[in-house]
């Protein structure tokens, strides 16, 4: 088998949100799926999306993703999409309720961190998690430095 050891058989990955693993520690993933228009669905296809400051709100017991733009699509005719328009997500209610209350506490976010085709549907990871502070990045590149470093003295070692 070949590819990505994470990808499932039938997912096609859109878009990732590279800044969300370096902000952020995950607490917990879910999956969601996406109320789109068919124009924004074309823009996807061609992976025109941009995470930026994307997270995702609740209103009266419903999640939103807020801040994520996907790029007007060329050939929409006269009325293309608002790039960055509210999309509304589709959880079961327990697990909205479950992120709602889990988002009220301190510190704790819910943001967007992968857009793929599952089975011909766009679907949406996203993540709760907590902020990083600037000590946690600095130990995490720390890690990341020592690991190549290692990495590279055992390459050198085996010639």
């Amino acid at each position: 088998m070949t590819g990505n050891p994470n990808r499932h058989a039938g997912e096609k990955l859109i878009a990732t949100n590279k800044q969300a693993r370096r902000l952020y520690e995950f607490l917990e993933v879910f999956e969601a799926g996406l109320v789109l228009m068919g124009s924004e669905l074309k823009s996807l296809r061609e992976g025109r999306v941009n995470f930026m400051d994307g997270y995702v709100r609740f209103n009266n017991g419903e999640a939103w993703l807020t801040g994520v733009h996907i790029a007007p699509y060329a050939n929409a005719g006269m009325d293309p999409h608002e790039p960055t328009r509210e999309r509304k997500l589709l959880l079961h209610s327990r697990e909205i309720d479950k992120l709602q209350a889990l988002a009220a506490q301190k510190g704790l976010t819910v943001i967007p961190v992968k857009l793929y085709f599952k089975n011909g549907r766009v679907k949406l990871q996203i993540a709760l998690g907590k902020g990083k502070n600037v000590h946690d990045r600095r130990d995490d590149i720390k890690a990341r430095d020592m690991a190549l470093d290692t990495a590279r003295q055992l390459s050198d070692y085996k010639r």
